[in-house]
């Protein structure tokens, strides 16, 4: 192991929040270590605005950008926890990408299918919650992307429905192969068949336009 990366390994053990503090001194190493931390998370939170056309790593680099914001603006002196705040942060972000992308008719975001969206929790509120958010508009969302999920969801096979869990759940496509015994090739067809049936969904009237 070289000296960079036993240098790197230290930073895999140090809590989240000491990993900030150094990450906006200046320290690349505590940034990136924090990061890769949380990667999933934004791929867990992303997954859920299902692509009934475009790219998924359009909302994934979203997702991102949202999560270096809370690596970088964290306030260690606030009760939020950095979790709380980058959760915050990243569907701030990812919420945003897709209100832009459908006041923009060519965007590869504007045929995003909100399949699940989960409420902030209650500590969404120290640091604001949704930016501009009326909490009614998100309640109806919610509640008519619960009903899209469940109709999705009984259209699915078996191993479309193992397959969909494990993508909500933000794992990529390997480790999701990997769970099911199944090659990459596999689990990626069950995947596109799984985003046909949302947008079928969608093209018929499923969800509300309200």
């Amino acid at each position: 192991m070289s000296i960079k990366e036993a240098h790197f390994d230290t930073y895999e053990t140090r809590p989240d929040e000491e990993l900030s503090a150094l990450a906006r001194g200046g320290d690349r190493d505590a940034e990136e270590a924090l990061v890769k931390r949380y990667t999933r998370l934004v791929r867990q939170l992303a997954r859920p605005f299902y692509l009934a056309g475009g790219d998924s790593d359009d909302l994934i680099q979203e997702g991102m950008i949202g999560l270096m914001s809370a690596v970088r603006e964290y306030d260690g002196t606030r009760s939020a926890s950095f979790r709380t705040f980058a959760e915050i942060c990243i569907r701030n972000r990812l919420y945003s990408a897709v209100r832009a992308a459908a006041r923009d008719k060519h965007a590869p975001l504007n045929q995003s299918v909100p399949l699940e969206i989960p409420f902030f929790d209650s500590q969404g509120s120290l640091y604001g919650g949704m930016v501009g958010e009326d909490p009614q508009d998100l309640l109806i969302g919610r509640e008519g992307a619960q009903d899209t999920l469940s109709v999705v969801r009984k259209q699915l096979s078996e191993f479309e429905a193992k397959i969909l869990g494990y993508y909500l759940d933000g794992m990529t496509i390997r480790e999701m192969a990997k769970a099911v015994s199944r090659s990459p090739k596999s689990v990626d067809n069950a995947v596109q068949r799984i985003r046909r049936k949302a947008a079928r969904h969608l093209d018929s009237g499923g969800i509300s336009k309200g």
